[in-house]
This record gives C-alpha cells, structure tokens and sequence, in this order.
C-alpha cells in the first residue's frame, strides 16, 4: 500500500522512540514533529526502552535494532503482545531482522523523511486494517 506523503495519518500520533545515538535520536525527532506526532522518549538504553515499552501511551514505535551493544527484540516482543505496530531503524537492512519480526517495517539508515513518514503511515494502517 502506498501512503500518500500529503496524509495526516500522523497528526498526534504518539511515537515512542528508542535510539542510542544522540544524532540519529535528535533528527528522528525533529522529523517526527514535522508530521505532527508527539514523541515518547527516545530510550538510549534496552532498560528503560523496556519501561516504556511495557507502560507508556503510543500508537508506533521506532525501534532501533542494535541499542548499546544490545538486540532491541526484548523490546519490540513487549510492544508486539501490546499489538501496536513498530518499524526497525538499522543500517544493516531488512536481512539482518530475526524472526519473527521480519515481516515488520524497517528503514535503512540513513534514511530520508519521505521514507520515515511512509513507513510509518504503512506500519499503522496496516495495524489497523
């Protein structure tokens, strides 16, 4: 599915963030409020990803799949039994997903904002479909 880059599907939309590297973290969020969303975090550890995962309010999370030297599937297992979509953020591509995630959205970094926002908008319309 296609998602039309002019799509409000984003407007408050709360986003929780997990990404240890400051940079990355900082132009995530940027982009994310440029549609609009409120952003949850960002978690620079699996810890606290784990907290937020398991207790705060959002509708997406971008995860990104290495976080301090640890694999985010601890955390993206929590937010899958909560049944909200999530979307990878890596720079090794969709192959070095494990299953049973690899059906999830991923973007490679770097990535552009047209493709962070269509991923995005795919990742909740297919959860809510």
């Amino acid at each position: 599915m296609i998602a039309d880059p002019n799509d409000d599907v984003l407007n408050g939309v709360r986003v929780l963030v997990v990404e240890d590297e400051a940079a990355i973290s900082m132009l995530l969020e940027d982009m994310l409020l440029d549609f609009g969303c409120a952003v949850v975090g960002p978690a620079a550890r699996l810890s606290s990803a784990l907290e937020m995962a398991a207790q705060e309010t959002f509708e997406v999370a971008i995860l990104d799949v290495n976080v301090a030297g640890e694999p985010i599937y601890p955390v993206a297992e929590a937010i899958a039994k909560r049944d909200l979509p999530l979307v990878f953020s890596t720079g090794y591509g969709g192959a070095g997903i494990r299953e049973p995630f690899r059906d999830r959205p991923v973007v490679q970094k770097p990535f552009s904002q047209a493709e962070l926002k269509r991923t995005l908008i795919g990742a909740i319309r297919a959860a809510r479909a």
